[in-house]
Formats: structure tokens, sequence, C-alpha cells
């Protein structure tokens, strides 16, 4: 699977493992494969995610694994529950394109972390052409009706600025998806899938280019890692 084996994981869990934070809160947990790396390296990590089925999957799955410095917690990003300054380390990953406030949300992030703490963003990036991302928009909706939003490097950069983060670096990536598998984790409906194909068989040259649409229907995005203070 994508997100439990991505290269960014172990980017996020290696800036852990250099930093060794006390608490760490993982924003937007999802399926709890970043609490999993990080749980090691920080004495504890909070696995915060809006889905209160996600938090209960991420509970049982750290008993599992006897990662008992995994804690959890359903909450909005947009609305944390944590007091200022209740981390030393933040990271949110493939997440932020859901949130219905993006720039509240990284305000709280910056809110709950402690001064000089380092967050790390990773998520898919809006291509800067405007017919590429409004193919990325549409194809994301169609799969997931949850999706909100992927945003250019200039809107992270300028969000996370806004909200008071220092931007260190940003690492860029490609990541090939495949279409079955992208759409079954979602369990996207046949006629959604049907509409996705669509899009794919109209898409201009640029457009298919960029994403280097296949016969099959995979594709590959763009993704960006930003590490910030």
């Amino acid at each position: 699977m994508v997100h439990a084996q991505a290269k960014d994981l172990a980017r996020i869990a290696a800036i852990a493992q250099t930093y060794r934070p006390t608490r760490a809160l993982d924003l937007g947990a999802g399926g709890g494969h970043l609490s999993y790396a990080v749980a090691p390296h920080v004495r504890e990590v909070a696995a915060c995610d809006l889905s209160a089925q996600m938090i209960e999957q991420i509970a049982r799955e750290a008993e599992q694994r006897n990662l008992p410095t995994i804690r959890t917690q359903v909450a909005a990003a947009e609305d944390l529950p944590f007091a200022d300054d209740s981390f030393d380390f933040l990271a949110c990953r493939f997440s932020t394109h859901h949130w219905h406030d993006a720039v509240q949300g990284i305000r709280e992030a910056r809110r709950v972390l402690s001064p000089g703490a380092v967050a790390v963003f990773s998520d898919v990036v809006a291509p800067a052409l405007p017919l590429a991302d409004t193919f990325l928009q549409a194809v994301e909706l169609l799969r997931d009706l949850s999706h909100v939003r992927d945003y250019t490097a200039l809107q992270w950069t300028a969000m996370l600025e806004g909200a008071g983060f220092r931007v260190r670096t940003v690492t860029t990536g490609r990541l090939r998806m495949d279409l079955a598998d992208w759409t079954g984790r979602m369990r996207t409906p046949p006629q959604r899938c049907a509409a996705i194909r669509t899009l794919q068989a109209a898409a201009c040259r640029e457009v298919a280019q960029h994403f280097k649409i296949e016969a099959d229907g995979s594709f590959t995005i763009d993704t960006l890692l930003i590490e910030a203070d």
C-alpha cells in the first residue's frame, strides 16, 4: 500500500529519530502508519484524526504491535483539544487535502507546538499548470468525496509562513498510483471510477503527459515534504 510504504514515511521517521522528541503529534493520523513509524523514537505520540473508526483501528493495532507510547484522540485539525505548546514534534501526512479549512488547521498545528519545535508536512501537491490542477482536483473528488483541495507548493509556503512557521526545506517527488488500488482503497463506486476513466480519456496532451496516464488508468502525481519550525 502506498501510504504504508512510501519513502516520505521513512524520511519522517528518520527526522523523529534525529530529534528524539518527548511528545509528538500525528495530525490526521488516518491508518496510523506515521504513528507506528515514529513511536520507537519518541516518548509519546498522539494519533489524532477526525474519524473515530480510524482512531479505534489505530488503538487496536498499537496494542497488537506492543506500542504503548501511542495515545489516540478524535478531533478535527481545525479545533485541536490540546493546550498551547503541548508538543515538540508534529507530522502530518496525506491529510491536509481533506481539511475543510487548511489555513485554520495549520494555525492550530502551530499553536500546539512549543517554540522551536519541528513540524513535517507531506501531501499531494497541485501542479502549477491550471489545466493539470483542475484535472487533479476532479479525479481526487470522484475517487473520494471527502477530498477538499490539493494545494500548490506556493500555497503551502504561504499557509505555513502565515501561521508563524519557518520553512526549512521543501522536497518534491513523484508517486505512481495504481488506479485499481487507488480507487479500491476508498471503495469508489463503479460509476465514479468510470467517470475518472472518462476524464482521463478526454485529457489534453499536456495533462496526459504531466500525469503519465497509462492504458489501465494508473497515473503519477506530484508530492512534497516540508520541514518547518
